[in-house]
């Protein structure tokens, strides 16, 4: 990045960091910045620390939220009777794009990924089941990706669910695998839950 001001070079440098964003990419964006008025750049700047200093995961279901419990959890009308468990909480904000679900969720923050050491103790697996003892729920569906690492955390998580009480099902066709849940269109989640079938360990 030679020919770059310092503080242009650092500004890039920062936005290369982030995931999916490549030199070029990050060279836009920096000279998106300086190109804008000095008013839209402290907007932006106070966004992203406001982010920082208020939103934090939903102490019952691991949403994102700025108050310590999420507005899905604080949903009278939602039905509690049923609760979709997720990697990520993207992938929440899919699902409910598709509109066909009206449950609660369950966000693990993650898969089991022995290869890098996360296994069942760095997620959120036994918050779930402490949550699943305390509200007898009649379904739990299992929408982890379609990958290595989300067909492993839907295994494990079968096994230790298996005598819950509830019916466990998993999010089936419509999903390609080796997606995930966060890039799939709307039609493509309505039909993946409409299809889900029993989660076998």
């Amino acid at each position: 990045m030679n020919g770059f001001p310092v503080s242009m070079k650092a500004l890039i440098e920062e936005f290369a960091k982030m995931p999916g964003i490549g030199p070029k990419s990050a060279q836009r964006l920096a000279f998106y910045i300086l190109k804008c008025s000095r008013e839209e750049a402290d907007s932006l700047a106070k966004a992203i620390i406001k982010v920082k200093d208020s939103v934090r995961f939903c102490k019952v279901c691991n949403n994102l939220s700025d108050e310590e419990t999420c507005a899905i959890c604080k949903d009278p009308s939602r039905n509690k009777s049923l609760l979709c468990v997720v990697e990520e909480p993207n992938d929440i904000i899919t699902i409910e794009r598709a509109a066909n679900f009206n449950g609660l969720y369950h966000v693990l923050l993650g898969s089991l990924s022995p290869l890098d050491g996360i296994g069942p103790s760095d997620l959120k697996i036994k918050e779930l089941l402490e949550r699943v003892r305390k509200n007898r729920f009649k379904e739990i569906i299992i929408a982890t990706d379609f990958n290595t690492e989300g067909e492993a955390t839907s295994l494990y998580l079968t096994k230790v669910l298996k005598n819950s009480g509830a019916k466990l099902t998993r999010v089936a066709y419509g999903i390609p695998v080796g997606g995930d849940i966060e890039y799939a269109d709307q039609a493509t989640i309505i039909k993946a839950f409409e299809g889900r079938r029993e989660a076998k360990a």
